[in-house]
C-alpha cells in the first residue's frame, strides 16, 4: 500500500498575496485631518504607526491601547485603529487580537472593493494559523463567495477540511475539483484509504499514475489489479508488461518469470527481449544461478529460431480453422519479433472472429501489440473497446494511461 507523503498544509499569507501586515496606506497626517480624527486618538495611533512601520509592533499594539480608553469613537476613528491594529497584531503574531481587529475592518464596510478581498483572505488564513478551524472554514467560504474561482482559497478550504478531520467534505471537494494537483489528489486518496473506500482509492491513484506517473502510483495501482476479486491468472504476464515498462522488475526471478511466461504463450522474440534487457542491467547473467540464466536465453533463442521455421504452417492453419486464439498468439510473436504489418493483420482476424477462449483479452493484446508497432492512435482506440470483469478492462484503462503519459 503506497503511503504518501503530503506537504505541508498550510497556505502561507504571501500565497495568497497577503504578508503579515495589512496595507498601510493612507494613514498620514493630512489623512487624518481629512477624516477629523481627535488629538487624543490621533497622536498615539500616529506613534503606533511608526512603530510598526520600524518593525515593533508588539510596542505599536502596546501604544494602540491609549486610544482604547477614549470614550465617543467615530466609525471612522474605531475603523484607523483596528485597521492598524490587525496590520501590528498580524505582524507580531498575536492571532486572537488580529483576528478581532480584521473582523471590525471587514464589517466596517471602509474597505474599497479591491482592499475587501485581501482582508477576507487575510483574516481565513489567521484562524488557520491559530488552527481556530470552523472560523477559517467560515471565513474561507465567504472569501470565496465572493470570488469562487479563487484556486488558492479553494485549495485552502480542502486543507483545512482534511486538517480538521472533516474528511467527507473535503473529499467532496476534492472530487468535484477539475485538473487536481498532485498534492490534492494524494490528499483524496489518504481520504479514501482512512474511509475504506477501495473503489474511489484506485480511481484516484489511476489520476495519479495517469497525470503523475512515479513508479510508486504504478506499484500499488499493478499490486491491487492483480489482487482484485475475479482476476484471471491467465492475466499475469500482461501485468509484468505493464511492470516491465514502468520499471518495477529487479529481481533475477522476475525477469526469468516474466521471460518463461513470454515462451509458454509462444512469443519467444518478446521473451529474449526481457532476457536481453536483464543482461543489460546487470539482474541477468551474474551469480551463482548465472548458468540457469544462461540456459534460459539459449531456449528463448532456439525456441525463436523454430517459430520462424513454421510460422508460415502454423499462419495457414490457424487461417483455414479460424483459429482465432492461434491467430492472436501468432500475431502477437510476429509483432514482437519486427514484423509489425504482418503480425497486426493476424491479430486483426482473430479479433473479429470473436471466438477466442477470452475474446476480450485478445482484444487488450491487439492494443498492446499496436503500441508496440508504434501505432499509438490505433492502439487507443482498440484498449477502449475492451470490456471485461477478469481484470482485462482495468489492463486496457492502464496501458492507455501508459501510453498517454509513459515514465
Amino acid at each position: 500500500m503506497t503511503k504518501f507523503r503530503l506537504a505541508h498544509l498550510g497556505l502561507v499569507m504571501a500565497a495568497i498575496g497577503f504578508t503579515a501586515a495589512a496595507p498601510l496606506a493612507g494613514f498620514s497626517s493630512v489623512a487624518y485631518a481629512a477624516e477629523t480624527v481627535r488629538a487624543e486618538i490621533g497622536k498615539p495611533l500616529q506613534e503606533a504607526q511608526k512603530l510598526a512601520a520600524a518593525g515593533k509592533n508588539k510596542e505599536a499594539l502596546a501604544k494602540l491601547k491609549e486610544t482604547d480608553s477614549v470614550g465617543g469613537k467615530s466609525a471612522n476613528e474605531t475603523y484607523l485603529i483596528e485597521r492598524t491594529r490587525a496590520s501590528a497584531a498580524a505582524a507580531a503574531g498575536d492571532n486572537d487580537a488580529a483576528a478581532k481587529a480584521f473582523e471590525s475592518v471587514i464589517n466596517s464596510g471602509k474597505l474599497s472593493a479591491a482592499e475587501q478581498p485581501k482582508f477576507t483572505q487575510a483574516l481565513a488564513g489567521i484562524y488557520y494559523r491559530a488552527k481556530d478551524y470552523p472560523k477559517a472554514i467560515t471565513w474561507i467560504q465567504r472569501a470565496l463567495k465572493d470570488n469562487p474561482n479563487d484556486t488558492q482559497m479553494h485549495d485552502l478550504l480542502i486543507q483545512t477540511y482534511y486538517i480538521s478531520g472533516k474528511y467527507a467534505e473535503a473529499a467532496k471537494e476534492l472530487s468535484s475539483a477539475k485538473g487536481a494537483s498532485e498534492q490534492n489528489l494524494q490528499m483524496l486518496a489518504n481520504i479514501q484509504l482512512k474511509q475504506n473506500d477501495k473503489a474511489g482509492y484506485v480511481q484516484t491513484l489511476e489520476k495519479l499514475a495517469g497525470s503523475y506517473p512515479k513508479t510508486s502510483y504504478w506499484a500499488d495501482l499493478l499490486n491491487r489489479v492483480s489482487g482484485k476479486p475475479g482476476f484471471s491468472p491467465t492475466l499475469s504476464l500482461d501485468v509484468l508488461r505493464l511492470r516491465l515498462v514502468n520499471g518495477l522488475l529487479s529481481k533475477p526471478s522476475e525477469y526469468m518469470e516474466m521471460a518463461q511466461l513470454s515462451l509458454q504463450a509462444g512469443n519467444p522474440a518478446e521473451a529474449i527481449k526481457i532476457i536481453d534487457q536483464g543482461y543489460k542491467k546487470g539482474i541477468l547473467g551474474t551469480g551463482a544461478d548465472a548458468p540457469r540464466h544462461q540456459r534460459l536465453k539459449d531456449l528463448a533463442a532456439k525456441t525463436q529460431t523454430e517459430f520462424d521455421a513454421k510460422a508460415a504452417t502454423e499462419e495457414a492453419e490457424a487461417v483455414k480453422a479460424k483459429d482465432a486464439d492461434a491467430l492472436a498468439n501468432l500475431g502477437y510473436g510476429l509483432v514482437s519479433a519486427g514484423k509489425a504489418d504482418k503480425g497486426l493483420a493476424l491479430m486483426d482476424q482473430a479479433v473479429k472472429l470473436g471466438t477466442g477462449r477470452n475474446p476480450e483479452a485478445i482484444k487488450l493484446h491487439y492494443g498492446i501489440a499496436q503500441s508496440i508497432a508504434g501505432k499509438k492512435a490505433p492502439a487507443l482506440a482498440t484498449l477502449k473497446t475492451v470490456k471485461g470483469t477478469d481484470g482485462t478492462a482495468d489492463l486496457a484503462r492502464y496501458w492507455t494511461l501508459n501510453i498517454n503519459h509513459p515514465m
